[in-house]
């Protein structure tokens, strides 16, 4: 019964546990408890947590039960455990970004992101296991062993930020933060079954985040379902723009549109798509019809060069850091193959190259700006395959053969190439029994609007409400 009780618990929303934290019907030491039992069972087989802070978690527990007792709630956050990516700086608390030259790195400084996040009241529970330096989709790391799938565990999280889309889609952590440079919150929400959201490029500060390449940086929230996305997004962000709109979770609801446009691209985003989830994301577009939403076709033609630059960009940039740091190649030997063998790719990039990509890249943004003019938001696969094996280099779709990467990262780039908001949410499972993520791409700062269409859909499924069976 105990278990049964701490499951309960764990899986209640953000939104939900907000609410019975305000009616004092539950506290935030019984959710932590709930959290930090399930971390004990499950994380062991599924290596969601690089670092898990226990003790700590239970005395900020004790904390905000004392504060919510006095009258000091700071907002629907307080009191509820969460979890960090571990390339996000927290004070005092390693931060290894998943590599073995950070191991024993302590931040003397908070990101942004965790400071706005304790501000919150949120309750941090540990670091999450992500690639390494978040330079991949796997989440596969080499040095503190790979993340795996809960639905499928000899089947990859995706990445790079698997541990926080596992913990969060197994009730170890009730939301957690991630990072996407090319789709790396979108692809381990998809893969996973969780809700993952790429806010519009700067609207969610990554000062104090370990970078990737600073070009394509965006951090954002993963979650259970889209409310609790809003949530997490509320405490994150920034200043919104005058005369915009921000994203309020109490509104999600209420500011729906009467009649939401969405566009169907013609090109690239379908080209290639596993068979069976073809099928899954045609019966989500009748879905979005039968809520009703407008889908109508729209022509999208750069996104088919899209790759060439964008990978030009990414090389050149993190290698760059990589060597600014004194990292690369000094300690070479040190890094996981696949990330060593893409700092080496990135010292053959060419300044020609790079500007050349640079101005294509906004080349690009203004075809998706022109797009917006008629639609609210794109609609488009989060992923064109199922999780893949552990290990698993190639993939065939449709008869053709593609790296794994490549097939993971190529729907989700061009949303961090143009900075606009997207997020994944669960629209289906395979016959494995493996999740299945539609994308909405939308206008730059149109998350209130994001997030109410995807929130309506939702609504209208069940898909979001699985959980995977761990026994």
């Amino acid at each position: 019964m105990k278990n049964d009780s701490e499951n309960e618990l764990a899986f209640l929303s953000i939104e939900e546990a907000a609410r019975l934290l305000r009616r004092k019907s539950i506290s935030p030491v019984e959710l932590t408890k709930a959290a930090l039992a399930r971390i004990e069972r499950w994380n062991p087989g599924l290596n969601a947590f690089i670092t898990v802070l226990g003790k700590r978690a239970l005395r900020e527990a004790r904390e905000a039960e004392r504060e919510i007792a006095r009258g000091r709630r700071r907002g629907p956050l307080h009191g509820i455990p969460i979890a960090l990516k571990d390339n996000f700086w927290t004070r005092g608390i390693r931060t290894t970004a998943g590599s073995k030259i950070l191991a024993e790195f302590v931040p003397k400084g908070n990101s942004d992101v965790a400071e706005l996040l304790a501000r919150a009241g949120a309750i941090l529970l540990g670091k999450t296991n992500m690639h390494e330096f978040a330079y991949g989709i796997t989440s596969d790391n080499p040095h503190y062993g790979p993340v795996r799938n809960p639905w499928a565990k000899d089947h990859i999280a995706g990445g790079s930020s698997g541990g926080s889309a596992v913990a969060v889609a197994t009730g170890m952590a009730f939301g957690a933060t991630g990072t996407d440079t090319g789709g790396s919150i979108r692809i381990p929400s998809a893969l996973c079954g969780t809700v993952g959201l790429k806010p519009t490029m700067g609207l969610v500060s990554v000062a104090g985040v370990i970078p990737l390449a600073e070009t394509f940086d965006h951090a954002g929230p993963i979650a259970r379902n889209v409310t609790d996305a809003c949530i997490l997004l509320q405490a994150m962000m920034g200043r919104y723009p005058e005369k915009i709109a921000p994203p309020d979770y109490r509104k999600l609801r209420k500011n729906r549109a009467k009649r939401v446009r969405l566009g169907w691209p013609k090109q690239y985003f379908f080209d290639r798509v596993d068979q069976e989830l073809s099928g899954i994301f045609e019966a989500a577009r009748k879905e979005f019809v039968s809520t009703g939403a407008l889908v109508e076709e729209v022509s999208l033609e750069k996104p088919a060069e899209s790759a060439e630059p964008s990978t030009n960009i990414a090389l050149a940039e993190a290698t760059h850091y990589h060597k600014s740091m004194g990292y690369f190649p000094a300690r070479a030997a040190v890094y996981g193959e696949d990330v060593r063998q893409r700092l080496e790719m990135g010292e053959k990039i060419l300044a020609e190259d790079y500007l050349r990509a640079m101005a294509w890249m906004f080349e690009l943004a203004a075809e998706f700006d022109k797009a917006f003019e008629r639609f609210d938001a794109i609609l488009a696969p989060a992923s064109p395959i199922p999780a893949p094996r552990i290990g698993e280099k190639e993939v065939t779709i449709r008869g053709e053969r593609e790296t794994v990467r490549s097939a993971l990262v190529r729907l989700n780039r061009p949303a961090n190439f143009t900075g606009h908001p997207a997020i994944s949410v669960p629209c289906g499972f395979t016959r494995a029994g493996l999740p299945v993520g539609l994308q909405l791409i939308g206008p730059r700062f149109s998350e209130a609007r994001l997030l109410a269409i995807a929130s309506e859909y939702e609504d209208a499924t069940e898909w979001h409400k699985r959980r995977p069976s761990l026994d």
